[in-house]
């Protein structure tokens, strides 16, 4: 039997929608994860722990507690967090700090484009990526964005170029 895969959902541009009158996208009030991985069909058994939808940058330390909260109180070992992508890194050093459960593969994604309503959208990737890497990666927190891996201490957000690559000492 597959192991089940927690998804927790926290919003970020992944899960949001354009917003004409603020000229952005802007978090949904409901993930539209959940929908769109029913219909992958995969093997593992996946559940959905909606903490917030916020954007990243309006994460607080709650937040982030109520993140680990999730994952310690799943009993998965294998989980993926949306994320958006402002500090998604702070995020994953937070919980590489501080999960007390050092038996679980932890993966935060995100896109820098919506899942739904754009076409071309780095999301569908970025999931299926996370969730092809989560199979094999060894326990610990990563961060899996433009098909890599990163370390949370050793990865950055390259506004310029749209994508995340690995830190410059």
């Amino acid at each position: 039997m597959e192991e089940k895969i927690l998804f927790v959902l926290t919003g970020g541009t992944i899960d949001s929608k354009f917003e004409p009158t603020k000229d952005a996208v802007v978090p949904n009030e409901e993930s539209t994860v959940s929908k769109y991985i029913a219909k992958l069909k995969l093997y593992n058994h996946c559940i959905f722990s909606k903490v917030c939808m916020k954007d990243s940058r309006d994460l607080t330390l709650g937040d982030r507690k109520n993140m680990l909260a999730a994952i310690e109180d799943s009993g998965c070992k294998k989980v993926i967090i949306t994320h958006g992508t402002y500090t998604i890194a702070e995020t994953a050093q937070y919980l590489q700090q501080k999960l007390k459960n050092n038996n679980l593969s932890v993966v935060l994604n995100g896109a820098m484009i919506p899942l739904e309503g754009f076409y071309p959208s780095d999301a569908p990737f970025n999931i299926g990526y996370a969730v092809s890497s989560i199979q094999h990666l060894p326990n610990g927190v990563y961060i899996c964005m433009n098909g890599k891996v990163f370390k949370p201490e050793k990865v950055d957000k390259n506004e310029v170029e749209g994508r995340f690559e690995e830190k410059r000492e």
